[in-house]
């Protein structure tokens, strides 16, 4: 009985996101719908906006990144120092619900030419936030 109900407890809290957080689906996929366009824009503050006040990002290979200045280093890092264009999210799933969602996915990476630059998956744990859901902890890494 114990290893029934082990069974169903992990199904319950690994459910992908139903019912009413579906909200938080389709804010993260709004979001994620104009996140490279920061790049592609040069606008710092579109890719700002993404983030919580209190995020930080994870990038591998450096330390975190947080809080509003900490997202403007990354952007900045991104757009100036490797040239980041234009990209997309590919979501494979969203878990949790109340206040954090997890999402898990794959990404793409491109050049001003449109060129490939990396592929790779990510974790970003969503918070809600009087603006709406928001990136909270950000962490990815590279395929390469």
């Amino acid at each position: 009985m114990n290893k029934l109900l082990y069974v169903i407890m992990v199904l319950l809290f690994s459910a992908p996101v139903l019912g009413q957080d579906k909200t938080a689906a389709a804010a993260i996929a709004a979001s994620n719908a104009i996140y490279f366009s920061a790049f592609e824009k040069g606008d710092s503050s579109i890719f700002i906006d993404r983030y919580a006040p209190d995020a930080c990002i994870l990038a591998p290979d450096m330390q975190p990144m947080c809080g509003p200045a900490g997202v403007l280093a990354f952007f900045q890092k991104g757009y100036y120092e490797y040239g980041l264009r234009n990209g997309k999210f590919i979501t494979k799933e969203i878990y949790g619900s109340g206040d954090y969602v997890t999402e898990y996915g794959f990404y793409e990476s491109r050049d001003a030419k449109g060129n490939l630059m990396g592929t790779g998956k990510y974790l970003v744990l969503w918070k809600k936030t009087d603006k709406g859901w928001k990136m909270f902890r950000d962490s990815f890494s590279s395929d390469h």
